[in-house]
C-alpha cells in the first residue's frame, strides 16, 4: 500500500479551543505554547501516517511522520495582489481563516480580506479522498461596488528543506541539468541551490498537470496536482492559471499557482514560446467586477520514497488516476490506421536506376532515403512483414525486399559501427550518421531479419551482413575500456545489440548492450544528478526520446536475458516517458486544432526545448502495453491503446499528417510575431516519413503481441 493511501485527515480545532480557554484563564504564554506543542506531538509523532492538522488561527499544516513537510506562508493562507509592476504582481494583501465549519466530509475554512474598495470573501474546503489525496477547493468572491483591477490570485504551499528538486512534467526535470550543461539559455533551468529561482508556466503547457518537489535528504515527495482552467476576468484573451515552483531561500521552496503570471530562468512575464528564446507574456492580471466568483480545485500529495531521484514516479501514476485518459473507442481503429498510413507510405516510394525506398520528404520537395531519424526508411522492412496479412497488397513484398536490399549496401565503418544514414537522389551520394539514427536503423534491421527468418519468403542474407558489420563495429567501440556514453542517445544501441546477440548467437553483442545499459542507468536513474537526454536531434536537453531509448533497451535485455532488475530499470525509464504523455483534454482557442475538434489525450510533448505535441508516443505505446502485462497494471494497457489511436487525428483527405501541434504558447513555424496567436495552431506541411513509419511499426508490434484491439 502507498504511503499516501494511509492518510489520517485530522483537524484539531477542538484542541485549539481547549488551548484558548487555558490561555485566557491563566495567561501563561509559556505553558500555553508547551500545551500546543504537546497537542501536535500527540496527534502525529506516534503515527507514521500523513496528517493535515489545524494549528493556531486554523492554519492548515501537513505532517509526515511527525515532521512538518507542507505548510502555508507566514503571510497567510490567502494571498492577493492588487497592483502590477515590472511584469509581475505587487501590492500584496494576505489573510488567515476566521472560522472553521464541517459539512459532511468537508472541512471549510472561511475568511475575508478588506481591500478598501470592498471585501473579498475567501473560502477553502478540504477533504480526504480514498486514494489518499487531500482535495482542496478555493473560492474568491468580490463584494465591492466597483470593479477591482490589477488583481492576481495566488495559491501557495511551502515545503521546508534544502536543495529541493523540482519536477514539472514535460518542462523541468529536476532542474534540467543535462540541458543546462549544454546551453541554459534555450530551455527552462532551475538551480535549487540558488535563492530566487522560479519556474512558473501556463497550466495548458503541462501534459500531466502537477508540480512536484523532492526532498532527497528526507526521502519524500510533495506534489500539487491541479484541475487546469482558464480564468474569468482576465485582461488577456485565453488566460489560464499558472503552476510551478519558487525557491524563496535555502530552507524553503513554494509550490505555487497564480491566476495568470508566468516566468522562468529569472525572467518574469515571459513564455517559452520559441525553440531558442522566450517571448514577452505580461499583463496577466484580472479585473473583478462586483459579484465575481472564482473557484480553483487542486490536490495535495505527500509521500515517502525508497530511493533518491524517484519521487516523480509516484506523482506520474497519481496523475493517471486523477485524469483517467483511457477512452480509446472514440478514436480510429487499428485497422483503419494501418490501412491509411500504408496508403500514404506508398505515395512516398521513390526509385531510380541506383536506389529505391521510402522518401523522407514530400516527393516534390526533395528525394532522400534516410534511415533512423527522421526518415525511418528502414522501419517498413520489419513492420510491413507483420502487416502483410492485413493489407493484402501484392506490391508489399517487393517494396520490403528491394528497400532493405538497397539499405544493406550502405558502407559501415568497421572501427565504430557508424554508417551514413541518408542517400540523396539529387547528389547521388550518401550522407549523415549519428548514434540516434544508426541505433534505430540497426533495430529495424534486427526486427526485419527476425521476421524474415520466420516467414521464409524473403532473401535476407545481405541484411544480416549489414547488421553484423554494424554490430561488430559498435562492439569494438563500446567494449573499449575508455568508452563512456555522452548521452542516452547511445541507448538506442542496446535493443539491437541484444536482439543481434540472439540472432547471431554472439555473446559480445550482449556484453556491449549490457555495458551501455549499466553505464546509462548509473548516470540517470537518480534524476537529481541528471535525466535521460540526447535522443532528439534538434534539441540539446532532457527529452522523451532519450528516455525511450533507455526504456526500449532495458526491456529488450529483460526479455532476452530474463534478469528481473532490467524490468525495474525499464519501468524507471518508462515512467519518465509517461511524464511526457498528455493525460487530459486541453481546451483550445479558435484555430486549426479547434476546427478539427482535436483531442489532446495520448499525444506527447517533445522536450523542454520544443514545447509542442507530436505522435512519437505511438513508437513506444506497444512497450507500455507490455509493461502493463508484466507489472499487472491495467492502467498502462488502456493508456497505450489511447496513445496509439488518438494520434491518428489530423490525418487529412490525402492521408497526410503534420508534425507539430501547438497546444500551448509555443511554435516553430509560421508567424511567430504574436505570442497570443500561437496556441491552437498546427504545422501541417512538415510531413517527414517518421510520422507514418512509427504508426506502421507500432501497429506491427501490437499485432505481434496478439493485442485484441
Amino acid at each position: 500500500m502507498r504511503t499516501s493511501d494511509k492518510f489520517s485527515f485530522i483537524f484539531s480545532n477542538k484542541h485549539w479551543n481547549c488551548f484558548r480557554v487555558y490561555f485566557e484563564n491563566y495567561v501563561l504564554k509559556s505553558f500555553a505554547l508547551l500545551y500546543l506543542l504537546l497537542l501536535i506531538f500527540n496527534s502525529s509523532v506516534y503515527s507514521k501516517e500523513v496528517e493535515l492538522i489545524l494549528l493556531k488561527d486554523s492554519i492548515p499544516t501537513v505532517l509526515l511522520e511527525g515532521e512538518t513537510v507542507l505548510g502555508i506562508p507566514k503571510d497567510g493562507l490567502w494571498s492577493v495582489a492588487t497592483g502590477w509592476a515590472d511584469d509581475w504582481p505587487c501590492a500584496w494583501k494576505h489573510a488567515n481563516p476566521q472560522s472553521v465549519t464541517h459539512k459532511g466530509d468537508w472541512t471549510v475554512l472561511s475568511g475575508k480580506m478588506n481591500l478598501g474598495e470592498g471585501e473579498l470573501l475567501l473560502k477553502d474546503s478540504y477533504r480526504k479522498l480514498e486514494n489518499g489525496l487531500i482535495q482542496c477547493r478555493r473560492r474568491y468572491e468580490w463584494q465591492g461596488k466597483e470593479t477591482l483591477r490589477h488583481v492576481t490570485l495566488a495559491i501557495r504551499w511551502q515545503v521546508a528543506g534544502r536543495n529541493l528538486s523540482p519536477f514539472l512534467p514535460g518542462i523541468l526535470y529536476y532542474g534540467n541539468k543535462m540541458g543546462a550543461g549544454v546551453n541554459s539559455d534555450i530551455i527552462p533551468v532551475y538551480d535549487s541551490s540558488k535563492e530566487g529561482e522560479f519556474a512558473v508556466f501556463e497550466e495548458h503547457r503541462y501534459p500531466m498537470p502537477f508540480a512536484m518537489l523532492e526532498d532527497s535528504e528526507k526521502l519524500c515527495g510533495v506534489a500539487l496536482h491541479v484541475t487546469p482552467s482558464p480564468v474569468r476576468g482576465a485582461v488577456l484573451q485565453d488566460q489560464w492559471w499558472s503552476l510551478g515552483v519558487e525557491n524563496l531561500n535555502r530552507d524553503t521552496t513554494e509550490l505555487v499557482m497564480y491566476s495568470g503570471p508566468i516566468g522562468y530562468n529569472r525572467r518574469h512575464g515571459v513564455a517559452k514560446a520559441r525553440q531558442f528564446q522566450p517571448m514577452k507574456y505580461t499583463d496577466t492580471y484580472l479585473d473583478l467586477e462586483p459579484g465575481r466568483i472564482i473557484e480553483k480545485e487542486f490536490y495535495l500529495d505527500v509521500y515517502k520514497i525508497s530511493e533518491r531521484g524517484t519521487a516523480f514516479q509516484h506523482s506520474v501514476y497519481t496523475s493517471l488516476d486523477l485524469h483517467h485518459p483511457y477512452n480509446a473507442d472514440q478514436f480510429s481503429t487499428l485497422e483503419t490506421i494501418v490501412k491509411g498510413k500504408y496508403e500514404f507510405a506508398k505515395k512516398r516510394w521513390i526509385e531510380n536506376d541506383e536506389a529505391c525506398g521510402f522518401n523522407m520528404y514530400e516527393n516534390d520537395l526533395s528525394k532522400d532515403i534516410v534511415m533512423g531519424w527522421a526518415g525511418q526508411s528502414d522501419a517498413p522492412g520489419y513492420a510491413l512483414q507483420i502487416l502483410e496479412p492485413l493489407l493484402r497488397d501484392l506490391a508489399l513484398h517487393d517494396m520490403v525486399q528491394r528497400s532493405m536490399d538497397f539499405l544493406s549496401r550502405t558502407e559501415v565503418d568497421s572501427l565504430t559501427g557508424l554508417f551514413p544514414v541518408g542517400y540523396s537522389f539529387k547528389e547521388k551520394k550518401y550522407y549523415g550518421g549519428d548514434h540516434v539514427s544508426c541505433g534505430q536503423a540497426m533495430y529495424s534491421f534486427a526486427k526485419a531479419i527476425e521476421q524474415a527468418k520466420k516467414k521464409r519468403n524473403y532473401q535476407y542474407k545481405d541484411w544480416m551482413i549489414f547488421l553484423k558489420k554494424a554490430c561488430d563495429g559498435q562492439v569494438r567501440r563500446i567494449l573499449d575500456p575508455h568508452w563512456t556514453s555522452k548521452s542516452t542517445s547511445e541507448c538506442f544501441y542496446i535493443a539491437p545489440l541484444a536482439l543481434a546477440s540472439k540472432l547471431f548467437k554472439n555473446k559480445l553483442y550482449a556484453e556491449a548492450a549490457i555495458k551501455i545499459a549499466e553505464d546509462c542507468y548509473d548516470k540517470y536513474h537518480d534524476l537529481t544528478r541528471g535525466c535521460y537526454w540526447g535522443g532528439t536531434l534538434d534539441a540539446t536537453c532532457e527529452d522523451k526520446e532519450g528516455a525511450w531509448a533507455a526504456f526500449q533497451g532495458y526491456l529488450a535485455l529483460y526479455e532476452i536475458l530474463g534478469k528481473s532488475d532490467y524490468l525495474q530499470k525499464a519501468k524507471h525509464a518508462m515512467d519518465v516517458c509517461l511524464s511526457y504523455v498528455t493525460v487530459w483534454r486541453i481546451p483550445l482557442p479558435a484555430g486549426r486544432l479547434a476546427d478539427y475538434n482535436f483531442k489532446t489525450e495520448g499525444w506527447t510533448v517533445v522536450s523542454p526545448q520544443n514545447q509542442h505535441l507530436d505522435v512519437y508516443g505511438v513508437a513506444f505505446a506497444p512497450e507500455i502495453y507490455k509493461m502493463g502485462c508484466y507489472l499487472k497494471d491495467n492502467r498502462l494497457k488502456k493508456l497505450s491503446e489511447v496513445m496509439f489511436r488518438s494520434c491518428y487525428q489530423l490525418v487529412d483527405e490525402y492521408g497526410s499528417q503534420g508534425e507539430q501541434v501547438t497546444h500551448t504558447n509555443f511554435a516553430q513555424h509560421g508567424d511567430m510575431s504574436n505570442v497570443f496567436k500561437l496556441r491552437g495552431g498546427y504545422s501541417e506541411r512538415w510531413t517527414v516519413f517518421w510520422i507514418t513509419a512509427h504508426f506502421l511499426t507500432g501497429a506491427a508490434k501490437f499485432i505481434e503481441q496478439g493485442i485484441p484491439f
